[in-house]
Parts: C-alpha cells; sequence; structure tokens
C-alpha cells in the first residue's frame, strides 16, 4: 500500500478521538472499544483488504463512515422501514458534513475533502468502485460486530433475511471475504445457511432496511 501523508495520521487521529467517545462498546476480535470506533478502524482494515492500493480518501471515508454516530439514535425517528431509511440517509450526510472540518484543519485540499464526503455518502454507488467497496466493508463491519446482537433480538427466519438482504448490497469480492472472517463455527453455520440461496429463491439487489451501513 502506498506511504500515507501526514494529513492522513493527523486525520485519523482527529477521527478517532472523536469515535472514542461512544459510549456503546462491543467486543470484538478480543478487545472491547467505542462501537464507533471499532467501526472506523475495522472498515479501514477491510477496505486494505479488498483494494491492493487504496486512495486516501477511500481509507478516510472508511474511518469516518460512522461519525459521531451514537449522537443520532435511531430511535429519535419514527419506527418502520421509511424511517430507517431516512435515518440512515441523514446519518450519512451528517457524517459526511462533519468529516469536512477535521479533514481541513488536517490540511486536506477541496478536492480530496469532496471525494471523501461523496464516499461517505455512498454517492454513485451503482457506478463508482470505490463507494462498493466502502460499503462492502461497512457491511462486513456489520456482520463482524453486530451479528450477534441482532441475532438475539430476532427470530431465525427474520434474522436469515437480514443476513441476505445485507448480502445483495454487496460485490462478488465483498461476499468472499465473508468467509475470511474470524467468526465462531455457530456464526459461520449461520452465514452459509442465509447466503446458500434456496431452489427459486428472489436474490436480486434489495433497497430494503438491513445493515447500519
Amino acid at each position: 500500500m502506498r506511504r500515507l501523508s501526514a494529513s492522513y495520521d493527523a486525520a485519523v487521529a482527529a477521527i478517532d478521538a472523536a469515535n472514542a467517545a461512544d459510549p456503546n462498546h462491543v467486543t470484538v476480535r478480543g478487545t472491547t472499544q467505542p462501537l464507533a470506533l471499532a467501526h472506523g478502524h475495522l472498515a479501514a482494515e477491510w477496505v486494505a483488504h479488498l483494494v491492493d492500493d487504496p486512495a486516501e480518501a477511500l481509507l478516510l471515508a472508511a474511518r469516518a463512515h460512522h461519525l459521531r454516530r451514537w449522537e443520532v439514535p435511531r430511535g429519535t425517528y419514527p419506527e418502520g422501514k421509511a424511517g430507517y431509511l431516512r435515518w440512515r440517509r441523514d446519518q450519512k450526510l451528517r457524517h459526511a458534513t462533519e468529516v469536512e472540518a477535521i479533514l481541513a484543519d488536517s490540511g486536506y485540499d477541496a478536492a480530496t475533502i469532496a471525494r471523501t464526503q461523496e464516499l461517505i455518502r455512498r454517492d454513485h454507488l451503482a457506478t463508482d468502485a470505490d463507494t462498493q467497496v466502502l460499503e462492502d466493508a461497512a457491511c462486513l463491519v456489520f456482520l463482524e460486530t453486530q451479528l450477534a446482537d441482532v441475532e438475539a433480538r430476532l427470530e431465525h427466519d427474520h434474522l436469515l433475511d437480514v443476513i441476505r438482504k445485507t448480502a445483495r448490497k454487496m460485490s462478488p469480492a465483498g461476499l468472499a471475504a465473508v468467509g475470511e472472517m474470524g467468526l465462531g463455527e455457530h456464526a459461520h453455520a449461520l452465514l452459509a445457511e442465509a447466503l446458500t440461496a434456496p431452489a427459486g429463491a428472489d436474490i436480486a439487489p434489495d433497497t430494503g432496511p438491513i445493515s447500519s451501513s
């Protein structure tokens, strides 16, 4: 991977400092840490795994894709699909807006800032390869950090549907990486059950509520 700039180091430090204030914690890969901080670290790791030489803007977008996410909880929006989709859209817009000051203070130019914001918002998802990489990374982070919690809250068929809808957002490369996650046997069996479509099943892309990406 290319050598990262001093601006990148400064921006990542500021993003991590902001996300370290998340009162919600998760234990993943043997470490307990604030949820937004974990999501940023893991998403950047998955980006680096999926892309040989990711641009700084893509790595920055991964690190900041849940910037201060806890400040606007899901419960502040109406229940149901429409409320969920509006919350998720507004969160992406907010993360993209709030990262601007961090990047500017770290010395980034307007073009890099705009590109990072574009990626966080997932603009041009259908046609922008880097945007799809970020979406893959966010989905992988969701499965790695939140699958157990979702399983505890949903009945089995609903859980399988959530996993399948997440998979529909992912590229073939992203789906291949699912098998490389360091999850236990039970989790991998659950993923295999969900991702092995029965004959005649509809596995077309779906835009309904899935992960918190």
